[in-house]
């Protein structure tokens, strides 16, 4: 399907266009969130949308607010490392039990440690 009103541009990456940083930097908070808003391309999400988005862990955050490698996490939390790394890397979402694992790690890491460790 051909649509006429799209125009497809390829960029050489040897030669990036040039933007004007100093007029931004001129403009007040105010100033760029109207510019934002005057985009009809990029419109904020309506109470609506958001209500329909789906909500994605980030097990990269959470690893990272725990201030260990994917290892030591693998190993602290019961966890096959490579499942670990496919979940950070987004080769494969959590499953609907491991986000629960994870939201709890985020909540409660001392008691998921102690819940793995009494094993």
């Amino acid at each position: 399907m051909k649509n006429d009103s799209i125009t497809k541009v390829k960029l050489d990456p040897a030669n990036p266009p040039k933007s004007d940083w100093s007029a931004v930097d001129k403009l007040t908070e105010d100033e760029i969130h109207a510019a934002a808003l005057s985009d009809p391309d990029a419109q904020p999400a309506t109470p609506e949308q958001l209500a329909r988005a789906r909500r994605v862990v980030d097990v990269r955050l959470i690893r990272e607010r725990s201030g260990v490698s994917q290892e030591e996490f693998a190993r602290r939390f019961g966890l096959p490392l490579e499942l670990v790394r496919d979940w950070e890397e987004g080769r494969r979402p959590p499953d609907p039990a491991a986000v629960v694992l994870l939201r709890v790690i985020w909540a409660e890491p001392e008691a998921v440690c102690r819940a793995v460790a009494a094993e």
